[in-house]
């Protein structure tokens, strides 16, 4: 999700930390202080929508008006789009399905892939529901969401359709993206210029209503859209043009993240709905006595009523798993929703041929790409899981691996939370020397918008303590950003610093009657391969220690700054994905030249967290697929 910038950024960050700290009892003050933003969110989350009276009525009637009676129709399906989909759908429904105040079609599959296990990489740890933002709900085992639940996990194709069904969402809003603000502007000018051209007061809807007659009132009454819809082809066709008056509605939920979700249901209820309205309304008055004031015809309405669709499915879901709602009340708003949406969708798939194709192909073009890196990194991490090496095989080399252990740490970096990684085995087997401390980086993507900086990074011990080897998990969420000055070495080292200080520390007090413990955060699991587990916080307080367990964490303490002051490398894996000879030519054309030149155009990890040039080591190998 895109920030804020600016002042906007500052003040965002604000009121997130003063919900971090604010106690209980002062809820309903910073309530007060949220509803602040509720002005402030007019000018970006309503961009759209806002802009849509400018073109609207120019693309329902681009061929001039036959029947005044046709306005009253088309201005009455306009006033129920709006309530039905922005206001009742996504501001009293779908807002409220937001990831802890993150909105958009990755935020719904971020919900569902911590709800059930439906994602495609199979990088998932125990470890991870542990996070304070990795909140989830423990269902019956019977019940409708259990039941669900086991059905989507069960089989790969039901979690790549959901995937697909993501990228198809996310990618029609880029499509749309990409022509909207030109448009806008031109529709903006060319309107002014037509409608207006002094722009006088005949721009103001209620004055439109007071100065031509209010019978436009009358397309309040429902009975109107049924009359418009027994006007035949062209009026069913006309439905694109309608359907623009709803196209930033998906800005609503994806803008999410800039603003508290009260804030824009406040700004929406009460100012947007409200002006929308009285802008129609007020057109429609206008053009009923100047009917030869409408041409101009822009069609975008193709990708945002598929957006909406995408939206409407994934609800489903969320709704079983996440809200665990009444059946007939899913049922309700599915058939509601795909009833109003589908009927727009059938009209403007006329529109495809008439400049429609435009976004489709940019969105076309970009869910191509995504899905090639998609697959392409399935299948890397896929090769990484079968060629990674046993535990068994390093802890059976001694605590030397077979080699001369140098001076120094050594920062292998892997996608793999378990085992050893393939590059390690290939370092080792063909260089006679290792360094005396070597540590398992794995950089891991999680379904939650952030996660704490004190939860980070998670740190386990391999083998015996002799064999100074360790595994540190490095967690971001999809909101996470990677700056220069985020120090990711010397956060590294700390985390295994706090690490050995904890270890040692629960051992000592678990031997000493003496200890005595004030506050810890401290999770601690043997697992069956023989890895000791514990998560740290630097806010926990050190037990009193026995004298030989503060001596054991001084000197491994101090071998560890040693060896980092003899130097840290930084070893990296370099894997070539290549498809198999006998593999189809689309696959390899996907596999062999887009997946190619995306990887190489993308950032790497040493770029991402600014990892000295000097340091660095990469290992090659590829792999076919």
């Amino acid at each position: 999700m895109a920030s804020v910038s600016g002042d906007e950024d500052c003040e965002k960050g604000s009121m997130w930390d003063l919900d971090q700290k604010l106690d209980q009892p002062m809820e309903e003050e910073a309530g007060r202080l949220k509803n602040m933003y509720s002005e402030k969110s007019l000018g970006v989350v309503y961009g759209d929508l806002g802009t849509s009276p400018l073109y609207v009525f120019y693309n329902t009637f681009p061929n001039g008006i036959t029947d005044p009676e046709d306005v009253i129709g088309a201005l009455s399906l306009i006033i129920y789009s709006l309530t039905l989909v922005p206001l009742l759908k996504y501001v009293f429904v779908v807002l409220r399905a937001n990831d802890n105040g993150q909105g958009g079609t990755f935020a719904l599959y971020s919900l569902l892939c911590r709800h059930a296990k439906i994602s495609t990489i199979p990088n998932q740890h125990k470890t991870d529901e542990e996070l304070t933002t990795y909140s989830r709900q423990i269902y019956e085992a019977n019940s409708h969401a259990a039941n669900i639940k086991r059905c989507l996990e069960a089989h790969s194709y039901k979690k790549n359709a959901i995937l697909m069904l993501v990228l198809i969402g996310t990618c029609m809003t880029i499509g749309d993206g990409i022509l909207t603000p030109a448009i806008s502007v031109l529709s903006a000018s060319g309107g002014i210029k037509v409608n207006n051209p002094e722009i006088s007061k005949r721009a103001i809807g209620a004055v439109n209503i007071w100065k031509y007659g209010s019978s436009v009132l009358k397309a309040f009454n429902p009975v109107y859209m049924v009359r418009y819809f027994q006007g035949g082809h062209n009026n069913w066709t006309s439905l694109g043009g309608i359907m623009l008056s709803i196209t930033g509605t998906e800005a609503l939920f994806a803008d999410l993240c800039h603003f508290p979700v009260f804030a824009v249901q406040i700004a929406f209820t009460l100012v947007v709905f409200p002006c929308l309205l009285l802008a129609y309304t007020g057109q429609a008055a206008y053009i009923m006595q100047h009917q030869d004031h409408v041409f101009n015809a822009f069609y975008l309405s193709i990708p945002v009523v598929i957006v909406m669709l995408v939206t409407t499915l994934l609800m489903i879901p969320v709704m079983l798993l996440v809200w665990r709602s009444h059946l007939i009340l899913i049922i309700l708003f599915t058939g509601l929703s795909l009833l109003v949406e589908l009927t727009y969708f059938s009209a403007v798939l006329f529109k495809i041929n008439q400049g429609g194709w435009v976004p489709l192909v940019f969105a076309a073009a970009f869910l191509l790409i995504m899905y090639v890196w998609h697959y392409g990194t399935v299948k890397r991490y896929e090769f990484e899981m079968h060629s990674k090496v046993s535990l068994a095989w390093i802890v059976g080399l001694g605590p030397s691996l077979g080699l001369v252990r140098v001076p120094g740490i050594g920062f292998v970096y892997t996608e793999l939370q378990t085992g050893v990684p393939h590059i390690f085995s290939h370092l080792i087997t063909n260089l006679p020397a290792i360094h005396s401390v070597v540590v398992f980086v794995c950089i891991k993507y999680l379904p939650v918008y952030i996660v704490p900086a004190e939860e980070r990074f998670l740190v386990k011990r391999i083998g015996p303590k002799n064999f100074r080897m360790f595994r540190c998990v490095v967690r971001y969420g999809y909101k996470d950003l990677h700056r220069k000055d985020d120090n990711f070495e010397k956060r590294l080292f700390d985390s295994i610093s706090t690490f050995v200080q904890f270890e040692t520390m629960m051992e000592g007090y678990s031997d000493s009657e003496e200890g005595t413990f004030v506050s810890q955060r401290t999770d601690r699991s043997i697992a069956d391969n023989n890895e000791a587990t514990i998560s740290s916080s630097r806010d926990s307080i050190i037990p009193v220690q026995p004298t030989h367990a503060f001596q054991t964490a001084t000197d491994e303490q101090d071998f560890l700054n040693q060896c980092k002051e003899a130097g840290v490398v930084h070893i990296l894996g370099n894997t070539i994905v290549r498809a198999r000879r006998d593999s189809g030519p689309l696959k390899k054309l996907a596999v062999n030249y887009i997946y190619a030149f995306l990887r190489r155009i993308c950032r790497e990890n040493s770029v991402m967290f600014n990892l000295p040039h000097e340091n660095l080591l990469n290992v090659g190998q590829i792999s076919y697929v």
